[in-house]
């Protein structure tokens, strides 16, 4: 399964990329997040369906400070990503 989010508020410089990151790799899920220059957060999730269901919310929530306001997400094909990153 493959989802990609944006993630619009205040949600640079609040560790959102690490935090992604960091439960990408606990849940076993590939992929990648990055700032954007419109100031939101966008990331790429592939993995087994509930995984990446936990991504998505968690891009909903946010790290302890982030003021998500709302989150835009679209379903893809996977690509068969491996490992996740910080771009």
């Amino acid at each position: 399964m493959r989802r990609r989010v944006v993630v619009h508020g205040y949600v640079q410089g609040v560790f959102f990329r690490d935090t992604t990151r960091r439960l990408a790799l606990e849940h076993g899920v590939a992929g990648w997040v990055r700032n954007t220059w419109e100031g939101t957060v966008e990331a790429v999730f592939e993995g087994p369906a509930e995984a990446v269901d936990r991504l998505v919310a968690f891009a909903h929530a946010g790290p302890r400070g982030a003021a998500v306001e709302r989150v835009e997400v679209f379903e893809e094909d996977d690509e068969g990503l491996a490992g996740f990153s910080i771009r």
